[in-house]
C-alpha cells in the first residue's frame, strides 16, 4: 500500500490536505482516485491507514480512519558524514534513512571539498526512503559544520565510532560487542581522509572507539553502509530481531 509522509495531526476522522507535489504523485503517477486508501504517518502519532476524499492533480484531501501502527521509534543512531560529492552523498542520506539512522549530520573537515549542501533535497530524499521502507519517523538532515566544533560539544556519554582507516584499529563488530550501549554515533570522513591532527583529536576524546571497516580503503558511500549495517547486527535492532523480538526501539 502507498504510504506517505505528511505534516499534519493523524487521528480518526483527521482531513489531511496534502501539497501538490503529493496529489500529483498519487493521482498522476500511481492513478489513485477517490476511495482509494493509503497509509500515513508523521514521525509523531505512529502510522494510520487514510483513503482518498477528494483528488485532482493539483489538490488532495484524505480522509484519515484508523491507526494500524503505535508512534514508535528506531535505535538512538547518529550518521555524521564529510561532505563528498553529491551524487555519493545523496546515496549516503537515502542508505543511512534505511538503515535507520535517526539523524545525519553533515560535516566540513580539513580535507573536505567545498560543496554547497542541499538540505532541501536531501530531507526529500530522507522522506522518500522512509516511506519506501516502512519507517514511523524521518531522519534530520542536519546543515555542515567543523568537526572540531562537533567534537568540542560532543557529550563523553555519547558513543561515537570513529572509522579509522589509517591506524590498527580492532574490526568493528569485535569492538561494537565488546563496548555495547544504545547511544551510538558513526563518523565517516572525507575523500582524503582525515589529517593527522583531526584523527589525533578524535583518538583523545574519551566518547571515540575506533574501529577497522576491513582490509580496504572504501569510498565513503560504501564504507557509511557498511559501518551502519556492522552497528545495526551489533546493537540496533537488526539485533532485536535476531534474538527473535521484533519490537522496534522505545524513544
Amino acid at each position: 500500500m502507498i504510504r506517505l509522509f505528511v505534516a499534519g495531526e493523524l487521528h480518526g476522522d483527521a482531513r489531511i490536505e496534502i501539497d501538490r507535489p503529493q496529489a500529483h504523485y498519487l493521482a498522476s503517477v500511481m492513478r489513485q482516485g477517490v476511495g482509494d486508501g493509503l497509509l500515513l504517518f508523521n514521525g509523531r502519532d505512529g502510522e494510520w491507514r487514510a483513503r482518498i476524499g477528494e483528488a485532482s492533480k493539483s489538490a488532495c484531501l484524505l480522509v484519515v480512519e484508523s491507526q494500524t501502527r503505535p508512534p514508535a521509534r528506531g535505535p538512538d543512531l547518529d550518521l555524521i558524514v564529510a561532505l563528498v560529492k553529491r551524487p555519493r552523498l545523496e546515496t549516503i542520506v537515502e542508505k543511512a534513512a534505511e538503515l535507520g539512522a535517526r539523524r545525519v549530520q553533515t560535516v566540513i573537515t580539513d580535507r573536505t571539498n567545498p560543496a554547497t549542501v542541499n538540505l532541501a533535497r536531501l530531507s526529500a530524499i530522507a522522506i522518500e526512503a522512509a516511506e519506501q521502507t516502512g519507517r514511523l519517523d524521518v531522519p534530520r538532515v542536519l546543515a555542515a559544520a567543523r568537526l572540531d566544533r562537533i567534537l568540542a560539544d560532543w557529550p563523553d556519554e555519547r558513543k561515537l565510532m570513529f572509522c579509522d582507516e589509517a591506524g590498527d584499529a580492532p574490526g568493528a563488530m569485535e569492538a561494537l560487542c565488546a563496548i555495547g550501549g544504545v547511544s551510538w554515533a558513526i563518523l565517516i570522513g572525507p575523500e582524503g581522509g582525515f589529517s593527522s591532527a583531526e584523527r589525533a583529536r578524535l583518538l583523545a576524546h574519551p566518547a571515540t572507539t575506533a574501529v577497522s571497516l576491513g582490509p580496504r580503503i572504501l569510498r565513503a558511500d560504501t564504507a557509511a553502509i557498511c559501518a551502519m549495517s556492522l552497528w545495526q547486527s551489533a546493537l540496533g535492532d537488526w539485533r532485536d530481531l535476531r534474538l527473535g523480538d521484533g519490537a522496534p526501539t522505545s524513544p
